[in-house]
């Protein structure tokens, strides 16, 4: 979705909308906090007038230190704040801590921000925290490397990803197959499954019970 943040506004129904980083833009801790500014709250009460989840895209800054981040709110409260983890060489951002993973409508979702969309070790912690889907935050799409990306973590862990730009939207579904919609406003249709396979290795060692001569 490309509009700003109101809790006036009345989302399509839906369990779950995701707005870019131009929907809040820069948040201010101490604003946020002294009551200058009501952004969080603002996001809150549009999730509690809608009866779903929000997340917003946002730059969020503490005591002079910058962050990429994503608010998530559900029913009007705010449940939390995460950051972006991976800050890339000339990036003016300071990075985060732990990845972020919410219960959102039932669901377990996983929240990846901008370039951790490029630390495929991210998408593997996701699907062994169990998360049913993953939506992604960037601030654009200006070449074919993200949708591709998407679509093979989605396939490779079996988790549907959704992809929120600032003007374009991406769904890749776990059997490979890619949906891109520039629309104002999107409505991805996604039935998350919990697929499973058994996958045997065989490894030389980890025999406790041998004794070995030196």
């Amino acid at each position: 979705m490309d509009s700003r943040v109101n809790s006036s506004c009345r989302l399509p129904s839906c369990d779950i909308a995701l707005f870019p980083f131009t929907a809040l833009g820069e948040v201010d801790y101490e604003s946020e906090l002294s009551g200058k500014s009501e952004k969080f709250e603002e996001m809150a009460r549009l999730s509690g007038v809608n009866k779903c989840a929000v997340l917003c895209g946002c730059c969020t800054l503490s005591r002079g230190m910058k962050r990429k981040s994503v608010a998530v709110a559900e029913n009007g409260r705010l449940l939390g704040i995460s950051d972006m983890l991976n800050v890339l060489d000339g990036d003016d951002y300071k990075s985060g801590a732990g990845l972020g993973v919410y219960k959102l409508k039932g669901y377990n979702v996983g929240v990846c921000i901008d370039s951790d969309l490029f630390f495929p070790d991210n998408f593997k912690t996701f699907s062994i925290c169990g998360c049913n889907i993953v939506v992604v935050h960037t601030n654009s799409v200006i070449d074919n490397i993200p949708p591709l990306l998407i679509r093979s973590y989605a396939y490779l862990y079996g988790a549907p990803v959704v992809l929120c730009a600032e003007k374009t939207a991406y769904l890749a579904g776990i059997d490979g197959a890619l949906a891109c919609s520039n629309q104002k406003f999107t409505l991805f249709d996604v039935s998350p499954k919990n697929c499973y396979r058994v996958v045997t290795t065989r490894r030389k060692g980890l025999f406790a019970d041998e004794q070995t001569d030196f």
